[in-house]
């Protein structure tokens, strides 16, 4: 069976399952990100290159501009250092007029230069987060539903919003004044050795200790900036599925359960937070002290230099101006590189999904080794072994020709239907010594037949329906479309062959005639569905049975539905599932029970009308009721993972105890039958 909820991928919650009791278990990460090492911080941000290469000339720009305004503000202490030598001490009011106006230009100029470095990087970073979005969210949709069925929707969510915020946050000002105030630093410094070298040398003194003790600082802050934004995904996910399951929550009377889990995890966050500002608040600290402890001591030796005569009166107010104006640069770097390690491991968690390898669309050429190489290896048996009922297909000049394995495999064969030969299959995260969940599953579903598939809770019905529309590939054997090897296709022109309607009836958050549209071959414009595929919509409406309560909604097919369909009820979704299984006319069928939700006399209308459309396609549909189980031609039986018995409804009945033990409703009587 396919796992029915996603793992949490960090300290906090697992499960999907709205219910409030799995908030407080916490889950290990994915195996991706739990062996993901972690990188230095410099190695992470460069990954982001490739998106900001395309604004690199506008942001170079901005940098530029950046460092010309800071270095202006380092004139200025100049400025001051000819007014307090000159105009000052000669007493020329002239030339302190002129000193102001000077000073004033400088400190005009330097507004002006910031502004226009922010106009310059608004744009760009915006456009730089957009792309960012939109590539994680493209790569989502191509990822392999394994990859879903183990990841946590929030976690997910947090890094589309939370982490990529915090991303453009960086470019936008870390990033450039770590660059503008480092070069201010190195420039000021330079000025501060030529105008008193001796001063410059105790400025500089507590450079090292302050280094050393940053680094260590920073190496903790950045495990507990890990910590929060892991936590704040989990977060995201318990308060998503208490929204999507808010009923379940009032209905079992949780409401006050779930707000205690959610406490938790807030208090948890909270505590993470404290920590960082702990943290952020010893790197000020030292930031902060060791430069004001050397600023003090350089005022002091300057003033008795000067009373010595040793030292000008203007150098030292030049001297310490030059040190005021570094103020800033040196205390910014404390949440300047707090501010980078944040945005570095975003990136990490960004590229934890954006690393995990895309679904291959090239069909074998670059699929799964295994995979091809099992598939390559019953060929040759699959052919020949079912030779006989190609020639009842009609395709009885093909039997005895012997073409290479791989023109056979490639060969379509109109009426070869639906075949699953030799097919093994395991799930990712299962035990590498467990047994897999199919194995050696053969089934030939003939063009134009339908077949029912009967198995008991566990069996493996629904993974079997899920390798058909390629949302995972079997790990042994093939499974071949009218002759094709499923692999050898590109899943786009695979899901274009195949319609399927799944066991947990999904809709999304749009009208009627979008959600049953989505399976058509071509998607509905934004003014709306053509006249064909309106008729194809109406026609598929009916043969579900929802004509009638959708010509009911307020705005008929044009009416929103809602986020999971939650406003209409469990039939209602139900049949708006299958008629998107139909719309499209697909060539083969797959249903996952698709009445169970409908009551007797609305299934017995579906059922008449679902007839017609059996008889125009080859399909599978897992049944677990005889009134589906009677809308197909033959019914398979699935038992631990194997193919047992094929037949007709009335055979199996006759001649298989364990599908009359199915049929049978009966309490108890599958338990015997196991016994025996």
């Amino acid at each position: 069976m396919a796992p029915t909820a996603k793992a949490q991928t960090t300290s906090g919650q697992t499960s999907t399952d709205p219910s409030p009791a799995p908030a407080a278990d916490p889950a290990p990460l994915p195996a991706a990100a739990a062996a993901a090492p972690r990188h230095s911080a410099v190695r992470s941000l460069l990954r982001l290159w490739p998106f900001v290469r395309p604004v690199r000339a506008r942001l170079f720009t901005a940098a530029f501009v950046a460092v010309v305004a800071s270095c202006l503000g380092l004139v200025i202490p100049l400025v001051l250092k000819w007014l307090v030598d000159g105009p000052v001490a000669v007493r020329d009011p002239g030339g302190v007029w002129l000193g102001g106006g000077c000073l004033l230009l400088l400190g005009v100029a330097e507004a002006g230069l910031f502004g226009l470095r922010r106009w310059l990087v608004a744009r760009p970073l915006a456009s730089v987060e957009a792309a960012m979005r939109e590539a994680l969210y493209r790569h989502l949709q191509r990822l392999p539903v394994a990859f879903h069925d183990r990841w946590a929707s929030g976690q997910l969510l947090s890094r589309a919003t939370t982490d990529l915020t915090l991303l453009r946050l960086f470019l936008a000002f870390p990033l450039t004044f770590l660059l503008v105030n480092g070069t201010t630093i190195v420039v000021g410094c330079v000025l501060l050795m030529v105008q008193r070298w001796s001063l410059g040398l105790v400025l500089l003194g507590p450079l090292l200790p302050l280094m050393v003790m940053c680094s260590v600082l920073e190496a903790r802050y950045a495990l507990a900036a890990r910590r929060a934004q892991d936590q704040l995904g989990d977060l995201t996910t318990v308060v998503e599925e208490s929204v999507l399951g808010i009923r379940i929550i009032k209905g079992f009377g949780r409401h006050r359960s779930q707000a205690r889990a959610f406490a938790r995890l807030t208090r948890q966050i909270r505590t993470t937070e404290l920590h960082k500002a702990r943290l952020l608040a010893w790197i000020w600290g030292v930031i902060t002290l060791l430069p004001e402890l050397a600023i003090a001591t350089a005022l002091v030796l300057g003033t008795l230099q000067v009373a010595d005569g040793a030292l000008s009166p203007g150098t030292l107010v030049a001297f310490l101006s030059t040190a005021l104006a570094l103020r800033w640069p040196v205390d910014s770097i404390g949440f300047l590189l707090a501010m980078s390690n944040e945005a570095a491991t975003a990136t990490d968690r960004y590229f934890e999904v954006l690393d995990v390898p895309a679904v291959d669309d090239e069909g074998a050429a670059g699929g799964n080794g295994v995979r091809n190489g099992a598939a390559n290896g019953t060929a040759g048996a699959g052919d020949s072994g079912e030779a006989g009922d190609a020639g009842e297909a009609g395709e009885t000049g093909a039997a005895g020709e012997a073409p290479d394995a791989a023109d056979t495999c490639a060969r379509e064969r109109p009426g070869d239907g639906l075949r699953f030969e030799g097919v093994e299959f395991s799930y990712p995260d299962a035990p590498a010594d467990g047994p897999p969940t199919l194995r050696g599953v053969d089934l030939h579903i003939r063009s134009g037949e339908t077949m029912a598939l009967v198995g008991a809770t566990g069996s493996g019905k629904t993974t079997l329906t899920a390798l058909v529309p390629r949302l995972y590939d079997p790990t042994a054997g093939r499974i071949t479309l009218d002759g094709r090897d499923l692999a050898t296709l590109e899943r786009e022109e695979a899901r274009a062959l195949v319609s399927v309607a799944f066991e947990e009836p999904t809709l999304f958050s749009a009208t009627v005639a979008d959600n049953v549209l989505m399976a058509h071959p071509g998607a509905p414009a934004p003014s709306g569905a053509t006249d064909s595929q309106e008729a194809d919509l109406l026609r598929a409406l009916e043969v579900a049975q929802a004509d009638g309560f959708v010509r009911a909604l307020p705005q008929g097919t044009a009416t929103q539905v809602g986020e999971q369909g939650l406003s209409l009820s469990g039939g209602q979704r139900q049949r708006l599932a299958l008629a998107r299984a139909v719309v499209g006319r697909p060539r083969f069928l797959i249903l996952d029970d698709p009445l169970s939700a409908l009551d007797v006399h609305t299934e017995a209308l579906v059922e008449a009308a679902l007839r017609r459309v059996l008889a125009t396609t080859t399909a599978l549909v897992v049944a677990h009721r005889p009134s589906t189980v009677l809308l197909a031609d033959r019914v398979a039986l699935l038992s631990g993972g194997r193919i047992t018995a094929v037949g007709t409804h009335h055979e199996l009945l006759r001649d298989n105890a364990e599908y009359a033990a199915l049929m049978s409703g009966e309490p108890g009587r599958q338990d015997r039958e196991d016994a025996r």
